[in-house]
């Protein structure tokens, strides 16, 4: 939802990813809103370091196995691949020669340091909204780093993408430089959700799809995206991809848990987004996306779902049953806080069958209530998870389509 998940160019996820306070705008109503927001007394590096947590910097800027925030996390794209940068305070390898005023720049106007374009794999298209007053805080908190000489090769795109100059094309088609403006007719604790979710969160970054050259469809809007193997799910109110049937308080507690009994679990990078993320967020930011959330108008990109066609439905059916079954139940509900539903969860009717994919072959670990579900990768061949993953999407009136392939499943097994 945040993330807080991202890290796939055709949705051009975060290299930094903050949560930041609402605006201090001139506006009386936005003055106020930062004042109710503000957290107790704090210096501008811990309160820095609370937008960093929030903003799930740290998933992007480490390695796998690295030192936190050295950059060196591989960014995967169909341009070629960006690897993170080291943000610590290195003078040679991170930022330890910018100015608050160049990190301002670059997260305001997406310009670097040297006065060049930045890729946006940084999403300064929603980092622009930011206050200059959460930048400042955020470069405190990161000065604050031990520094570390980690020297990275950020750019490895395929030619012409590889040129910085290519990116003023995207500038020019995708990129309008801005404040975050509060809608003085909305209450201040929405205008705060707005801020977080339409700013530094950049939720729409990796749950809307992108076109060609890497622009959002604002048509189709936080309706769902693939990412790094998975579906960002439809986070619009649609009543049944979407957010439609769910309170404020279950949003703030999928956000706070990564679970909500009854609805579904968080997976793959939007549980990451959850442990390292989300997880640490106030209450109040919390129930103020949450509020947010619920207001975005509903919207779907899911396919019309058609029949498993017979025998292949009986033959997954005993699958259901056999592997499925037991805990999930026969009619997909599940049991209340041990085991989630499958009837009307947005993970198995997601326009893309990537999550459910990889929950049936690699299983999930615990999440808030719920038991961990073992993976069946060793035990069913690609037909037979193809067959079950239909089975699931079309049942108890799930509406997804019969389309999963066997190629599809193959294709997953080893990500």
């Amino acid at each position: 939802m945040l993330h807080s998940l991202r890290k796939s160019l055709a949705v051009l996820p975060a290299a930094l990813m903050f949560i930041a306070s609402l605006s201090a705008a001139p506006a009386a109503h936005a003055q106020q809103a930062a004042a109710q927001h503000r957290a107790a007394p704090q210096t501008l590096a811990q309160r820095g370091e609370y937008l960093a947590r929030a903003g799930d910097c740290i998933s992007c800027h480490t390695a796998n196995g690295g030192v936190p925030f050295a950059g060196g996390y591989r960014l995967d794209t169909p341009f070629g691949a960006l690897l993170a940068p080291n943000i610590t305070p290195d003078p040679k390898t991170g930022i330890g020669l910018w100015s608050a005023d160049q990190f301002y720049r670059a997260m305001h106007e997406g310009v670097n340091r040297h006065g060049q374009d930045m890729y946006p794999a940084m999403p300064y298209d929603f980092y622009t909204r930011i206050t200059r007053e959460d930048s400042d805080a955020i470069y405190a908190y990161l000065r604050t780093l031990a520094p570390v000489v980690n020297a990275v090769n950020i750019n490895q795109l395929h030619f012409p993408f590889n040129q910085r100059w290519s990116m003023a094309v995207w500038r020019e088609l995708y990129f309008t430089e801005g404040t975050f403006k509060p809608d003085a007719s909305k209450p201040t604790s929405w205008n705060r959700g707005a801020y977080l979710v339409e700013g530094l969160g950049h939720c729409s970054s990796c749950h809307s799809p992108r076109n060609a050259l890497g622009g959002i469809e604002k048509d189709k809007a936080y309706t769902g995206a693939s990412i790094d193997g998975w579906f960002a799910l439809n986070l619009s109110s649609n009543l049944h991809t979407g957010l439609g049937s769910w309170t404020a308080a279950e949003i703030a507690t999928y956000l706070k848990t990564g679970a909500v009994p009854g609805k579904t679990t968080a997976l793959g990078p939007m549980a990451e987004v959850v442990r390292n993320s989300t997880s640490h967020l106030t209450d109040a930011d919390l129930a103020a996306m949450a509020e947010y959330l619920k207001s975005i108008p509903p919207n779907s990109s899911l396919r019309t779902g058609k029949p498993v066609p017979d025998p292949a439905r009986a033959q997954a059916a005993t699958l259901y049953m056999d592997h499925c079954g037991a805990c999930h139940q026969a009619g997909g509900r599940g049991m209340p806080g041990v085991f989630p539903p499958l009837a009307g969860n947005p993970v198995v009717i997601a326009p893309d069958a990537a999550n459910i994919l990889k929950v049936v072959l690699g299983g999930v670990p615990a999440q808030g209530k719920y038991i961990p579900m073992p993976g069946f990768a060793s035990q069913l061949n690609d037909q037979q998870i193809a067959d079950l993953a239909n089975y699931v999407r079309t049942s108890w009136g799930n509406p997804a389509a019969a389309d999963v392939t066997a190629a599809a499943v193959e294709k997953l097994r080893g990500r």
